[in-house]
């Protein structure tokens, strides 16, 4: 069965709204919500056939674009690669231009919409943002929540709330706080055993690759409303993020770091062809920082993780 390369789009307005269409009931997973596109033709690339099916199909006319994600999926009757870039700037007036209803929606409102199984990831990586601070372990907690408010307030929007010392009850302390936080204003993500998970009800759980090693088979420990993510290093440990269900993942290290100097580096190169081969959002780790955002959407990555990159105080 030939794979068929679909080029999709993310197309925000000047609001952040996402423009999503209604697929006609006649068409394959007909009735669900989609992100506009179409097929990629033999003689085009991506950008090409994304430009032309969003003029045919909307009538707009695309002035900025990025590469977001690609997602592999296989229906029982059909093998799709959606190559998906995000949209942030174009003129006209977008309409349904093939009938198809079109709806204007935030992304946290993405959830409430029915899409096809392999648009799922799109739905996170339109609701993710490009950086992802992780909190430095070496800081008292008033300086650690201080450099977290401060961060939020520069508009970070996910933030990791790092255990370096095991899952002590001063971390259960300081996850409160930091919650508290965070609230309406950015996604807290924590580490830390499973039992915990029902005491932080708004609070997504950032899962170690021994986490993942460990529990991977039973499947996802949580709701499909509560993000979930995974440390991974290698193709082995995408694969466990895959079967465990996981929203997105951090793939580590790019470059050589202070933290793990004795960490063997991936490289771009590597890290590139890991993420050609995984289906979810990936925020590169290690030795990168908002100088290489560009660069890791290049690559197919959602964008940038750190720590020192991103923290306030550094």
């Amino acid at each position: 069965m030939k794979r068929v390369h679909v080029a999709a789009a993310v197309i925000r307005d000047d609001h952040g709204k996402i423009l999503i269409a209604r697929r006609a009931d006649s068409q394959h997973q007909g009735g669900l919500w989609e992100f506009p596109g179409g097929k990629v033709e033999a003689d085009e690339t991506v950008d090409t056939a994304l430009a032309r099916e969003l003029h045919e199909e909307l009538g707009i006319v695309v002035g900025a674009a990025r590469p977001l994600i690609k997602v592999r999926h296989d229906y029982p009757d059909k093998q799709v690669l959606l190559d998906v870039w995000e949209v942030s700037a174009f003129s006209g007036e977008p309409h349904g231009a093939e009938g198809q209803p079109l709806a204007w929606v935030s992304a946290k409102e993405l959830a409430n919409y029915e899409f096809p199984a392999a648009n799922q990831p799109i739905v996170a990586a339109a609701r993710l943002p490009a950086e992802y601070l992780i909190t430095p372990e070496d800081l008292e907690s008033p300086a650690l929540l201080r450099g977290i408010q401060k961060a939020v307030a520069g508009g970070i929007k996910l933030v990791q709330l790092r255990a370096p010392n095991g899952y002590d009850p001063k971390y259960r302390d300081l996850a409160v706080d930091a919650v508290g936080l965070c609230a309406g204003k950015a996604q807290l993500m924590i580490k830390g055993p499973f039992e915990w998970l029902g005491d932080f009800p708004s609070a997504g759980w950032h899962i170690t690759a021994a986490q993942l090693r460990k529990y991977a088979a039973a499947g996802r420990p949580l709701p499909a409303d509560r993000w979930l993510a995974a440390s991974c290093h290698n193709a082995e440990e995408l694969a466990l993020a895959e079967q465990m269900g996981v929203d997105f993942v951090t793939l580590s290290p790019v470059q050589p770091t202070l933290t793990h100097p004795d960490a063997q580096p991936l490289g771009w190169e590597q890290a590139a062809a890991l993420i050609d081969g995984f289906s979810k959002p990936v925020f590169l780790l290690g030795g990168v920082g908002p100088a290489e955002r560009e660069k890791a959407w290049n690559v197919g990555a959602q964008g940038v993780a750190g720590i020192r990159a991103f923290w306030p105080e550094a």
